[in-house]
């Protein structure tokens, strides 16, 4: 259950970064709104998930999800750049995610 909960606030975390750029420092009280909402659901999850889970593991993957998926939403929503670069430091990124998991041992 933690590792889902993690998910879930890895992913409330890409919520909030995309919230962040759409809010525009903050201007916008629509988005704003939402932004905060996702963070503090994210860093709750992310808290819950930490009861169970090692403090390095759990907050490296959370990050990580953030990383990666507001990295995914600024290049198919925002139109960023996807230069081959760029691409294969997201692979390492996930490969060190991957091996975060891997060695967990749960």
């Amino acid at each position: 259950m933690a590792w889902i909960l993690l998910v879930f606030a890895g992913l409330l975390e890409v919520v909030w970064a995309f919230g962040m750029k759409a809010s525009h420092g903050f201007t916008r009280l629509g988005w704003s709104a939402i932004t905060l909402a996702a963070m503090v659901a994210s860093v709750g999850l992310l808290a819950l998930a930490m009861r169970s889970l090692p403090l390095g593991t759990a907050y490296a993957i959370w990050t990580g999800i953030g990383a990666l998926g507001a990295f995914i939403v600024g290049i198919v929503v925002l139109g960023e750049a996807a230069t081959p670069m760029r691409l294969a430091s997201a692979a390492l990124i996930l490969a060190g995610l991957v091996g975060l998991k891997l060695s967990a041992g749960d």
